[in-house]
This record gives C-alpha cells, sequence and structure tokens, in this order.
C-alpha cells in the first residue's frame, strides 16, 4: 500500500488537488480529505461529490460513487470534517460508518457523541491530529496502484507541498550498529516507487533483526515527495508499534523545511546530531 500526504493551508490549492485527482482518474475511494473548516468542507465537497445527509444540505442517502460525508468530534481538537471512505478511521475514530452524515444533528446539537477509538484504526493517527490542531486540511492518497500512486503524489507535490522538480540522484542506504543501535544512513531522494520503497524494505530488515533502537540519518536526503513523506510517517508508527524506537537525526534542510511546512516537526523524535542522538535512547 503506498500512501501520499498533501497538507494545505489554503482552501483554493486543496480544491484543485481534489479536482485534480479525480482527473487523473485517482478513485474516489482512495482519497481522504480532512479539515477544521465547515466552508471548506463544502466546497471541496461539492468536487468530491461528498453529497450526504445534512452535512452537504442534500437529500438523506447516497447515490453509487458518491464519496461519504462525516462530521467527527476528535477529542483534543473539537470538530472536523471528513470526506471520502476511511476518513474517519484516518483520525483512529470509529462510530461514523460509511455514508453516514451527522451533519444535520450537529447544526443542533454542535457535535454528538464521540466517537469510540477504533483499535484497528491508521497507525498514523497522531501526525494526522497534529496537522489538524495546526490549521491545516489534509489530503491523504491510499492506493495499491504504483501508476495511481505516481498521478497522486504529482500532484500532491505541486499542490500541498510546493515542490517543483526532482533530484536526479537515486536513493540508497546503509546500515550500521554503533552500541546496540541500528543506523540507517539514506541518501538521494525518497519518492514514490523508487526510495519510500527502499526505505520501507531496510527498516523491515532492521527489525527482523529484532532492532529496538533505530537511528535514521537523513544529512545527504535532498528530495522527499508526498509519498516519501508518508513513508516516514508510516516507518515511524511500524517502529513504535513493535515496541521499538525510532529518531530522525542530521536533517537536510529540504527536509526541516518540509517536516515545518506540514507542522510535523514536533511529531517524530528529532536530534541534532550523531552523537546526542545515540545518547538519547
Amino acid at each position: 500500500m503506498e500512501t501520499a500526504i498533501g497538507v494545505f493551508s489554503s482552501r483554493d490549492r486543496a480544491e484543485e488537488a481534489v479536482k485534480e485527482l479525480l482527473a487523473a482518474k485517482v478513485p474516489k475511494e482512495s482519497i481522504a480529505f480532512l479539515t477544521l473548516s465547515e466552508t471548506e468542507a463544502k466546497s471541496v465537497g461539492k468536487g468530491f461529490g461528498a453529497t450526504v445527509g445534512g452535512f452537504m444540505g442534500a437529500a438523506t442517502g447516497m447515490s453509487a460513487g458518491v464519496v461519504a460525508a462525516t462530521l467527527l468530534v476528535v477529542p483534543g481538537i473539537g470538530q472536523v470534517f471528513a470526506l471520502g471512505f476511511g476518513a474517519a478511521a484516518l483520525l483512529g475514530l470509529a462510530g461514523a460508518g460509511a455514508g453516514s452524515a451527522v451533519g444535520g444533528a450537529a447544526a443542533e446539537h454542535k457535535a454528538g457523541p464521540v466517537p469510540a477509538a477504533d483499535e484497528s484504526a491508521s497507525e498514523d493517527v497522531a501526525f494526522f491530529r497534529e496537522v489538524l490542531k495546526e490549521g491545516r486540511s489534509l489530503i491523504v492518497v491510499r492506493t495499491e496502484s504504483h501508476d495511481t500512486a505516481a498521478a497522486a503524489c504529482g500532484i500532491l507535490d505541486r499542490l500541498g507541498l510546493g515542490i517543483q522538480g526532482r533530484t536526479p540522484m537515486k536513493m540508497q542506504t546503509a546500515i550500521r550498529e554503533i552500541s546496540g543501535i541500528t543506523i540507517v544512513d539514506v541518501s538521494g531522494r525518497i519518492t514514490v516507487g523508487e526510495g519510500n520503497v527502499m526505505l520501507r524494505d531496510a527498516l523491515r530488515a532492521v527489525l527482523d533483526k529484532g532492532s529496538k533502537k533505530i537511528l535514521l540519518n537523513l544529512r545527504d536526503v535532498g528530495y522527499v515527495d508526498s509519498s516519501g513523506l508518508g513513508e516516514l510517517v508510516k516507518s515511524y508508527t511500524t517502529v513504535r508499534n513493535q515496541g521499538g524506537q525510532m529518531k530522525l537525526v542530521n536533517l537536510s534542510k529540504r527536509i526541516h523545511d518540509l517536516l515545518q511546512l506540514t507542522k510535523l516537526y514536533a511529531v517524530f523524535d528529532i536530534e541534532a546530531d550523531e552523537a546526542s542522538a545515540l545518547q538519547s535512547f
């Protein structure tokens, strides 16, 4: 499964991204949109086909091809508008079934019941919640198709991350160990179909050997696209879910700026240099 993440501070860019994703034949069921803004949700939802129940002011029910629109109440954040099947699961919430729209109830009661936590929900919950807390909106594309992922990345890179063009240097990894801590040195680019798969495989090999303390050295990473960002999020949470620790170290300027832009800098465990990172475990 490939994951591409686009983070937006502009409603116009988010709306344009959804339009372009659909025009590029990215399946609606692969796209999830999350925002705190009702105005933004309604604007994006018109193009997204989210015309369910009171949420979009349309008749209750759902016709073929229409994407679910759900109003959620997320602890610590408040009211979140979610468009797309599986959008609720991205926030770790259950009890908001596909196709249900609680907008009518919300208008009267402001929120409605807090959905229960879903133990099988996305591993990336903390990341998505952190972005929303910072007032950004999110588009997440998840797909098994490489071609679909590549098309989505091109759109989300340009409109969500502001990335133009690619560096020619392909990704490489090297693994070493110091005092029981595994260091994965990464260089080149972490991109869809290339670096994201290599990073996934490298970390899987490290975990399979029983390593629980992992340092991801990103000093020589010159480019990360929307899929690469998604892979960093998945790698970090996968290690934690297996009882390990993963820290990022020596962020290149590109990675540093990207994590600041997307408001994910505070979510990752980041160390400035290798010496301090080794001592921090």
